[in-house]
C-alpha cells in the first residue's frame, strides 16, 4: 500500500500530473499495489487528480485525514463517503475573525465545495463557493476550515488552544481540522480494512502535514525539496518535484526494492529507474 501526497509530490499546484508520473502510478497499480491519494485538499480537489491517474476504484484521503472516500464507478458521484470527521467550527471562526477581522474563511462542504465569508480566487479552492454571513457560517460543522490572511500564522497558538489540528499551508494560509486527525490516522484505517501488513506500507510527501504519514509507513519517503524537519523523519529522500522524484519510488515498488530500514534515512537510489 503506497500513500501519495498530491501537491508538491505528484504535481505542481495548478498543473496536471506529469505523464511520466501518471504512467508510474498506473504501473504500480497494475503490479497489484494499493495506491492511495492522501492530501490536504478537499475531496473535490482530489477527485480530478484520481481521474487523471486512472484511479476509479479504491480509497482516497482528503482534508488532511478528516475525509475518506471510496471511489466506485457505480456511485452517482463516482464515490461513496466512508468516514467524515466533523467538528464545531464556531470557536475557530470566532477567534480568527476577532484577531484578524479581514480574514477569509472557507468551511468545507464535503464533496461540493465551501461555504465562505467572502469570495476566494477561483484557483485557490476547488468546487463551488457559497457566501454565508458571519453568524450563519459559525453555526456549521465541517471536516475542515481554511483561514486566509496576511498575518494568519500569528493565531496558530490560539487555534491550537481550542484543541484542533492546525496545518500551515504556505504564507497566509491555515488548514484547521478535528483534533487527533491526520493523514496517518486515516491511512491506518484503510490499511487494516485492506488487510495489508504494516511492513508493506509506503508514504511519499513533501510537507509537514505529511509528517505523521511518513512516520506511520514502514517506508517513509520525503521529496528533496521538503523541509529539513520532514526529511529528518523519512527513511529515504527522493528527487524534487522538478525531478519527478516520486517516479523512482513507484518504479522501485514494482521490483520490491525499497529498503525500509529506518536507521538508513538515506537518499533513494535513482538507479531504480
Amino acid at each position: 500500500m503506497v500513500a501519495l501526497d498530491i501537491d508538491g509530490t505528484l504535481l505542481r499546484t495548478g498543473e496536471p500530473v506529469p505523464e511520466v508520473t501518471v504512467q508510474a502510478v498506473k504501473r504500480a497499480r497494475a503490479a497489484g499495489h494499493h495506491v492511495i491519494l492522501a492530501s490536504g485538499r478537499s475531496l473535490v480537489g482530489v477527485l480530478p487528480v484520481a481521474h487523471q491517474l486512472g484511479i476509479t476504484n479504491g480509497r482516497v484521503v482528503a482534508s488532511n485525514g478528516a475525509v475518506t472516500a471510496r471511489l466506485t464507478p457505480g456511485a452517482s458521484a463516482g464515490f461513496v463517503l466512508e468516514h467524515v470527521l466533523r467538528f464545531d467550527v464556531g470557536p475557530v471562526i470566532d477567534l480568527a475573525l476577532r484577531l484578524l477581522p479581514g480574514a477569509r474563511i472557507g468551511v468545507e462542504e464535503t464533496g461540493v465545495g465551501y461555504w465562505v465569508n467572502q469570495q476566494f480566487e477561483p484557483d485557490q479552492i476547488n468546487g463551488t463557493q457559497r457566501i454565508v454571513d458571519r453568524d450563519a457560517i459559525g453555526q456549521l460543522s465541517s471536516a475542515r476550515v481554511i483561514v486566509q490572511a496576511d498575518d494568519v500564522h500569528s493565531i496558530v497558538d490560539g487555534l491550537r488552544a481550542l484543541r484542533v489540528t492546525v496545518n500551515r499551508v504556505g504564507d497566509g494560509w491555515l488548514d484547521v481540522t478535528p483534533a487527533g486527525r491526520s493523514k496517518a490516522s486515516a491511512l491506518e484505517k484503510i490499511r487494516a480494512n485492506l488487510g495489508v501488513l504494516p511492513e508493506l506500507t509506503v508514504a511519499v510527501g513533501d510537507g509537514m502535514n505529511d509528517a505523521e504519514a511518513l512516520v506511520w509507513a514502514a517506508h517513509g519517503v520525503a521529496m528533496a525539496h521538503a523541509p529539513d524537519a520532514l526529511k529528518a523523519l523519512a527513511d529515504h529522500v527522493t528527487g524534487t518535484i522538478d525531478d519527478h522524484g516520486v517516479v523512482p519510488v513507484l518504479r522501485s515498488l514494482a521490483f520490491g526494492t525499497v529498503d525500509g530500514r529506518r536507521s538508513l534515512r538515506r537518499p533513494l537510489s535513482t538507479s531504480l529507474t
